[in-house]
């Protein structure tokens, strides 16, 4: 049904196997600093209308592989597609982030939540399949979904929040409630991106974007707990092909040791944590044998506002602080995932990515020479 695919270069970084340069990729690489996804976009009338159309999903999500040598695509879609499908009535006004007409915040609504009909959310598994096609081998097509509690933050606060204070209040004053909507969750995301694996997707990944905001009892109880949840239902493998999971916790550098032991194969780093320590920390195979994890990230997208030589020099010297990069292609090792620490603004120049990508494809590759 797919075409072979021509580089894995990411899918080999993400099983800790030797890889002949680090492979790149950008967290929303599709996106609003494109002036080709702008126009796309406006063709489509709105966000939702974008996403929900297979046809636009397509092209938005390979054109920064048409502009970059990119070694991932990921699925254009948002990581509240699922609460949506539960009902919850998610809309995108130009210029804002999202909102819910109906927010999740006392008993009744709380009971009435479930896992949705995947068929509410069929425009997903159609844009993966479409996307996968058109990929051609290309590269490998990641799908995702937002965790478990950071769909509860929006699904309780109805918006972004500056200070979680209504999806804080519930969690401390009526944790039965919080425990209920996670566990939905968890199991509406492990069934999503289960999905997303049979219709195409070659690697899975949780955004934990708001396990930041948490303190530290709370982020093990109510936010690790159900990411654990989540990676427990999912498929290892789909036809035979190992299907790598992703997790990445923005804000969570500090629980690198909470998170070594999940059920993934890869976790994602945001621009707060250094590199090299998060090698020592979680990226080596421990003294017992077990395999670490493969690491993602973690350049400051803010760097991409800087000039064409401040942006290479920053690229090297994240490269260099992984340090040596693993080459016996006879077993696994210590490998990196190059990628920003969050998103990519929508102000950055597109000249900036040009400049990124060829920068950690020179210099990875100079150092895998040196190395032997």
């Amino acid at each position: 049904m797919f075409a072979p695919l021509q580089n894995d270069t990411f899918l080999r970084a993400c099983l800790r196997q030797a890889t002949d340069h680090t492979p790149v990729w950008l967290m929303r690489q599709a996106g609003r600093y494109l002036p080709e996804y702008r126009a796309t976009r406006a063709k489509a009338g709105s966000f939702m209308g974008l996403a929900t159309n297979t046809d636009y999903a397509t092209e938005v999500t390979l054109q920064p592989l048409d502009r970059y040598p990119l070694d991932a695509a990921i699925l254009f879609s948002d990581i509240l597609t699922v609460p949506d499908a539960m009902g919850l009535g998610l809309s995108f006004a130009l210029g804002e982030g999202p909102k819910f007409a109906t927010a999740v915040r006392d008993e009744a609504a709380v009971a009435k939540l479930e896992v949705p009909d995947m068929n509410k959310l069929r425009y997903v598994f159609d844009a993966v399949t479409s996307i996968r096609k058109a990929l051609n081998g290309r590269v490998p097509l990641i799908g995702f979904s937002g965790s478990p509690w950071t769909l509860a933050c929006y699904m309780v606060e109805g918006a972004g929040s500056d200070d979680y204070r209504l999806v804080k209040t519930m969690m401390y004053q009526r944790p039965d409630l919080m425990h209920r909507m996670l566990a939905v969750n968890a199991d509406a995301v492990a069934t999503y991106l289960n999905a997303q694996i049979d219709a195409g997707a070659q690697a899975v990944m949780i955004f934990d974007s708001w396990g930041g905001v948490m303190a530290d009892a709370a982020f093990h109880t109510f936010s690790l707990t159900y990411t654990k949840r989540v990676l427990a239902q999912l498929k290892r493998e789909h036809d035979g092909v190992k299907i790598p999971r992703l997790v990445f916790t923005k804000g969570g550098g500090q629980w690198l040791e909470s998170m070594a032991p999940l059920d993934c194969e890869v976790l994602g780093l945001d621009w707060t944590v250094n590199l090299a320590q998060a090698r020592a920390r979680v990226g080596e195979d421990s003294p017992d044998g077990k395999p670490g994890k493969a690491l993602q990230g973690n350049l400051d997208p803010n760097v991409l506002f800087a000039g064409p030589e401040q942006i290479e020099a920053e690229a090297v010297q994240l490269l260099e602080s992984f340090g040596t990069p693993h080459t016996n292609k006879s077993r696994g090792g210590a490998t990196h995932i190059f990628n920003l620490g969050h998103g990519i603004s929508q102000f950055t120049p597109p000249e900036s990515v040009e400049t990124l990508v060829r920068a950690v494809h020179t210099h990875s590759r100079k150092m895998r020479a040196a190395a032997g």
